[in-house]
């Protein structure tokens, strides 16, 4: 069996992954809040863990791994979309939360085995507080449920941070309520035209990190093998979720191995709408940009580095893909992923490395492996997609026969030939008659070499 290494946010370095159960490996990714449209920011961790699901299920079997990841679908955030557009909170959530599932089926993402919503566990949610305050981790103030931080000596070992030294910081917020700045929302109030449930402390909704403990709990057990998300919810969203899950279960960890992408820049600047950008999945699409390219330019980088996404590494990644698409279009019949790129994704899943391992075997023709280690990668389904060939062409077909009819005069066909040569080499098939030509992409068609022809 291969062995997986991975880097563990807990530990600070790479450990061998033995999970708990080989029968079913266990997972939770922190999902989304559906508010809005995924950024393409949002779409690294999903392709990122995407892709680590898919080493999983090749190593230990598809039906023995477990993922969950979930929809926060109560938040103050989503509050405020309803009362701006005037929609209902439960429209914006189903509506952002199909958007969300579309998008990323675009990247080549499957589907998580479990992918709850906040909403459908509050039970659970307020069982696990009751269980906290029973055990004097926690304590109820003006309909608050608030989380002692200083109850687990362990709080601030997952970010190295120090409790006094953030509260000297001020990067905690102060309230009358709270017995110590530090201490952290578990349950809150809710006025009337907000969300609200009944709980021992009055109608109300709960606090952000509580939800994640409760639906983890609940689909995986008190401790589960890994538990990952964006470098950004580190501190305070995973920091809490451990003080919480360990308190409440009476363990010493949440889960084995704590796994965070980094962020995404674009063209080497943080993105922002004031910066101009700021943009999508789904604007990424509706601009032409597949969703596998999207994916290429993602897995290019290591997840543990910060990634850069430009208009340059878009291009590189379409017109590699092309090629192995019309390469791997060869190569159906029955094959094995490539063992080197199978190794690299081992290698604290290696992206960038495996598909280097990739390039070799497209310059080696080997069409069976490529195209095995490219849907291990998640860059092909079943069949070649439609973009590969929908390059249009009829500007080029336009030219070359407008070249034809003035050679049929000056007997010259020097242009004629040139054209045709470059058209070759690029991949295409010239059909010349009197009606006109017709340029048919062939396997391994190149759309880049077209450029400076017209």
């Amino acid at each position: 069996m291969t062995e997986i290494k991975l880097y563990n946010t807990k530990t600070r370095r790479k450990e061998l992954f033995e999970p708990i159960d080989a029968d079913n490996v266990r997972m939770y990714v922190c999902g989304p809040t559906v508010y809005d449209r995924a950024h393409i920011g949002n779409a690294r961790p999903v392709i990122v863990f995407d892709t680590l699901y898919r080493l999983l299920r090749h190593v230990y079997g598809a039906h023995h791994v477990t993922y969950v990841r979930n929809f926060t679908d109560v938040d103050d955030k989503i509050n405020a979309r309803a009362a701006e557009s005037g929609r209902s909170i439960g429209e914006i959530t189903g509506e952002t939360t199909q958007w969300y599932l579309d998008d990323m089926a675009e990247v080549g993402a499957l589907e998580p085995t479990h992918m709850p919503r906040a909403t459908g566990y509050i039970g659970e949610m307020i069982a696990m507080i009751e269980a906290l305050i029973a055990k004097d981790h926690a304590y109820a103030a003006e309909g608050h449920a608030l989380f002692r931080v200083r109850s687990y000596e362990n709080y601030g070992a997952l970010s190295g941070r120090d409790v006094d030294d953030m509260i000297a910081g001020a990067r905690v917020e102060v309230a009358p309520y709270k017995e110590d700045p530090m201490d952290f929302v578990l349950w809150k109030p809710s006025s009337e035209d907000q969300p609200g449930w009944d709980s021992p402390w009055g109608r109300g909704r709960p606090g952000w990190h509580i939800e994640c403990s409760a639906m983890a709990k609940a689909l995986l057990g008190d401790v589960f093998d890994i538990h990952g998300g964006g470098l950004d919810l580190q501190f305070p969203h995973h920091e809490d979720e451990i003080a919480q899950s360990c308190c409440a279960n009476g363990t010493e960890e949440m889960a084995r191995f704590w796994m965070h992408n980094e962020m995404l820049q674009v063209e080497g600047k943080k993105m922002s709408k004031s910066l101009g950008n700021f943009f999508t999945v789904r604007d990424l699409l509706e601009q032409g940009v597949p969703g596998e390219v999207i994916r290429f330019v993602i897995l290019s980088t290591h997840y543990r580095k910060p990634m850069d996404w430009t208009e340059k590494k878009r291009e590189e990644a379409e017109k590699t893909l092309r090629k192995w698409y019309g390469q791997s279009e060869q190569g159906l019949g029955q094959g094995e992923p490539y063992v080197a790129a199978v190794q690299a994704l081992a290698d604290d899943l290696n992206t960038s490395q495996a598909l280097m391992e990739l390039h070799q075997l497209s310059n080696a023709g080997d069409v069976a492996a490529l195209r095995c280690s490219m849907q291990l990668l998640g860059l092909m389904g079943d069949d070649i997609p439609a973009w590969v060939n929908a390059t249009d062409l009829s500007a080029y077909e336009e030219k070359m026969f407008e070249a034809r009819q003035a050679a049929m005069q000056t007997k010259d066909f020097s242009e004629v030939d040139r054209l045709k040569a470059a058209f070759i080499e690029a991949g295409l098939e010239v059909r010349m008659s009197k009606e006109g030509v017709e340029l048919v992409p062939s396997a391994g068609f190149d759309p880049a070499k077209l450029e400076g022809l017209l």
